[in-house]
């Protein structure tokens, strides 16, 4: 099959990173929204320190997860040709590990009380 036939199972690796990294997105989303209430009983210098470290930590999750869906993107409007196969499965991986990635930063940046 030469290198720039038409690859016909190219919507898989896509599919399935989309059906993968979008629910796990949502997650992330969620627990960084319901992260405050964590420290809702907090005062004084707990309290402050919470709130100093969870700004930054949700920019590094809405940065990183509008990353995770411009690597998505990128998979779905990779030509669909055998040549790039790899480059495709590559997005299609690429995607779900930069949500990983962003949540477990997003976890580790904030200052739990």
């Amino acid at each position: 099959m030469p290198d720039t036939a038409r690859d016909h199972g190219a919507w898989i690796a896509p599919l399935v990173c989309t059906l993968v990294t979008l629910p796990m997105g949502l997650a992330a989303l969620f627990v960084g929204g319901l992260t405050p209430m964590a420290c809702d009983s907090c005062d004084g210098t707990d309290a402050a320190r919470f709130d100093a470290s969870f700004v930054p930590a949700w920019t590094v999750l809405c940065v990183g997860l509008v990353l995770a869906v411009m690597v998505l993107v990128a998979g779905w409007t990779v030509p669909w040709q055998v040549r790039d196969m790899a480059r495709r499965v590559g997005l299609a991986v690429a995607a779900p590990a930069t949500t990983m990635v962003t949540f477990v930063a997003f976890m580790a940046l904030v200052d739990w009380p």
